[in-house]
């Protein structure tokens, strides 16, 4: 199972001592967990630092599309990414599609990918486009645009973040959810020959709903916002997704 944080624009030199009680606890596990921390981009070389002796992975939080050095001010390479230490970096996410359409974050992957890093890339329907029944085609186009002229997905892990559902404490129905994670194994099988690409969820997940989230078929992980910037929280997570 996969557990990734996204500290999204938390945090400050101090909140490095909040991953020593994650740290021990990711050495006395009952089966494999896969902790990856994609803290903001200032904090990414403490987290290293912190982490070195673990199995707790590091990544970031988005990259540019360019993937070496450039005159682009502000912007972060995945060359620059890959230089530190991370292994991983999230593409896609919704909060920065804002500013990113499908073209622009299928060049990220791409950056991504050609400096080895593993890309979690997100994908979500917004409210309007649940009410309207827009889910499907939704998904299936960020799917199909954001990997285009990508066809080993081996380095590739799919995050199913609903929009409306991310940080407002509600989540998908179970029948929803299992349908729509099921949309997104086929739509790769299909376009991709690939049905072997790991699934997260992401959206809300807290200690009180992961039990549910877990009953869910294909699920690999979570892709956890605000509750993984608190150790107990995020610990209390992972441990309730394996009692």
């Amino acid at each position: 199972m996969y557990f990734v944080a996204n500290w999204k624009m938390f945090g400050s030199i101090k909140s490095v001592n909040s991953l020593k009680k994650v740290i021990s606890y990711s050495k006395i596990k009952k089966r494999k967990l896969n902790i990856i921390y994609c803290p903001p981009y200032t904090l990414i070389k403490s987290f290293l630092d912190k982490t070195k002796n673990s199995n707790i992975k590091i990544g970031a939080q988005d990259c540019h599309s360019h993937s070496k050095y450039g005159p682009f001010t502000g912007a972060v390479s995945s060359k620059m990414i890959k230089d530190l230490g991370c292994e991983f970096v999230i593409i896609g996410h919704s909060e920065t599609r804002t500013i990113n359409n499908n073209k622009k974050i299928n060049l990220k992957i791409q950056a991504a990918l050609s400096e080895k890093l593993n890309v979690i890339f997100c994908i979500g329907e917004k409210l309007i486009e649940k009410k309207n029944n827009k889910t499907k085609s939704v998904l299936k186009k960020q799917l199909l645009e954001g990997l285009k002229n990508i066809n080993n997905l081996n380095n590739i892990i799919i995050a199913y973040e609903p929009v409306w559902s991310i940080g407002s404490g509600i989540i998908p129905t179970q029948n929803d959810l299992t349908k729509n994670i099921k949309f997104i194994k086929d739509t790769l099988k299909i376009s991709k020959n690939n049905t072997k690409s790991k699934i997260l969820y992401g959206g809300s997940v807290n200690p009180k709903n992961i039990k549910n989230l877990m009953r869910i078929n294909n699920i690999n992980g979570f892709l956890i916002g605000g509750a993984s910037t608190n150790e107990k929280i995020f610990i209390d997570i992972m441990k309730k997704s394996i009692n």
